[in-house]
């Protein structure tokens, strides 16, 4: 999963912007305007059915991060948390 999600900066955050574009998500924030340090991302191919794959992109650390338990819930309250 990925870190973002419990992040101070997640709906402000260009790293996270990114991974959301690739998901097709809807943006948390559509000109998000912190550039995180050194944030690692790790992309992973799965294959979801014979034959086809998906790309699932996580940050999995970095330098930026603050934790705020619960901060994506927040902005989106009742909605799933990306996975």
């Amino acid at each position: 999963m990925c870190i973002c999600v419990n992040c101070r900066w997640v709906d402000r955050c260009k790293a996270y912007h990114s991974v959301e574009r690739q998901h097709g998500v809807k943006h948390l924030n559509p000109h998000p305007d912190f550039e995180p340090k050194d944030p690692i991302i790790h992309i992973s191919l799965l294959e979801i059915e014979k034959g086809r794959a998906e790309i699932e992109w996580d940050v999995q650390a970095c330098k930026s991060f603050y934790l705020d338990t619960g901060k994506w819930l927040r902005l989106r309250p009742n909605e799933k948390i990306p996975t």
